[in-house]
């Protein structure tokens, strides 16, 4: 064969290869609440926690509230005494390279008193 082929081969190969390499490490955030506190895990696709990353705790108006390290088992137990949930949270967690975010409602918090 020659070279451009070779490379075109090369680069269809690459690209094809591309979307399965980028989910490989997509990270996922879930929070989960009780009356006292919300409970946020992030954790790769692959199962394995999230050993660094911060997480960043907003109002429902999206404004910062606090910024806090996650754990080394991929948690963080935020109590909603510490900050303002009354028009919700978003949860958002960032390792640096990945980031994503989860939503908590006001009927999500009180849902959680009610049991």
């Amino acid at each position: 064969m020659d070279r451009p082929v070779i490379r075109i081969i090369t680069l269809a190969s690459l690209l094809a290869a591309a979307p399965i390499a980028a989910s490989a490490h997509k990270l996922t955030v879930f929070a989960s609440l009780s009356c006292e506190a919300v409970l946020v895990e992030a954790k790769f696709s692959n199962g394995n926690a999230v050993q660094q990353g911060e997480v960043r705790i907003l109002d429902g108006q999206s404004t910062l509230l606090t910024t806090l390290p996650i754990g080394e088992d991929g948690t963080l137990s935020v109590p909603l005494a510490s900050v303002d949930h009354s028009e919700g949270l978003l949860i958002e967690v960032d390792t640096g390279s990945h980031d994503n975010y989860w939503i908590v409602t006001p009927d999500d918090i009180a849902k959680s008193c009610q049991s």
